[in-house]
């Protein structure tokens, strides 16, 4: 039983973390057809601006150091939001419904964000140490469930409310789910189309950041740590149906179930290949993925 609680608990976690992960692109990607390889540079924006404010902690505020992970958050998501909105004015709103154009500049982007980000902080990684009240663990029915896993769950379910009700409660949110189901229509109706994909896109890019930041809990970061999660990402987006956030939280805890439950009993890598052979057999049954959007387009 322990052995099953602990095995179901790193489920949990490898799925918050992928949720996490993919809940800004599943915005970007499900609104305007961008397909953003750029995200895992903006998590890496998220994650070295971390870096630095507990770097300024360590050096103007010692005696509060370990309060350097409650101002990363929203510095992260602010910072990561700010270059998300810079490239969506200066290139992505010209590449809007070309694919193939999107792939490519922002693939060249994410190039440049990391040279970048070795340029001013250097090639080989650097170490975010977590705050002292994030150390050990709740030990229940046998398992251990550390306190880092079991804040980063604690945040995406807060992410996953929070971004719930804007979208649903919100005016602006409403829009942005009206430009979701048809573009079109929306302008006709006076929404401003661009200013919504403006400031969506910086909303998942900004989410992007927060995931860069919660990332530093779990290791070491450096100029490739988004390179690590960005198929991740587009995987669980695909599985769980482009736009819709139920269908990335299912897509996001479902791979993250059945990979640690079929890593226990094989290794790894091989439980790496089982999980995307699945995922592939799922979509040739159900293209559209778990959940799909529904629209008033009649193409």
């Amino acid at each position: 039983m322990a052995m099953f609680i602990d095995q179901l608990f790193n489920g949990l976690s490898v799925g918050s973390i992928l949720l996490l992960i993919a809940i800004g692109l599943a915005i970007t990607f499900g609104l305007m057809g961008v397909i953003n390889m750029a995200h895992g540079e903006l998590m890496m924006v998220g994650a070295y601006t971390t870096y630095v404010i507990q770097q300024w902690f360590t050096s103007h505020m010692p005696h509060s150091a370990g309060l350097y992970f409650v101002a990363a958050i929203p510095l992260s998501f602010l910072a990561a939001a700010l270059l998300g909105w810079g490239l969506e004015k200066s290139l992505i709103r010209h590449l809007y419904r070309r694919p193939l154009d999107s792939l490519l500049a922002t693939w060249g982007i994410s190039l440049i964000l990391q040279q970048t980000a070795r340029l001013i902080f250097g090639a080989p990684n650097v170490a975010v140490v977590p705050p002292s009240w994030l150390d050990g663990g709740i030990r229940l029915f046998g398992a251990v469930f550390p306190y880092k896993r079991l804040f980063i769950l604690c945040l995406v379910l807060a992410i996953v409310f929070f971004l719930y009700m804007y979208l649903m409660k919100t005016r602006a949110g409403r829009r942005i789910q009206a430009v979701t189901m048809n573009r079109s229509m929306a302008a006709c109706l006076g929404i401003a189309t661009q200013k919504v994909d403006a400031y969506s896109f910086a909303i998942g890019s900004g989410l992007a950041g927060v995931a860069g930041c919660a990332l530093t809990l779990l290791g070491p970061i450096g100029p490739t740590i988004g390179t690590y999660y960005i198929v991740d990402a587009f995987m669980v987006v695909i599985l769980g149906g482009v736009g819709k956030l139920a269908g990335t939280l299912l897509g996001a805890f479902g791979i993250g179930l059945i990979s640690t439950f079929v890593e226990y009993s094989t290794s790894a890598t091989i439980a790496k290949v089982i999980v995307f052979v699945l995922i592939i057999a799922f979509l040739q049954w159900k293209p559209s993925g778990l959940l799909s959007v529904r629209t008033r387009s009649l193409d």
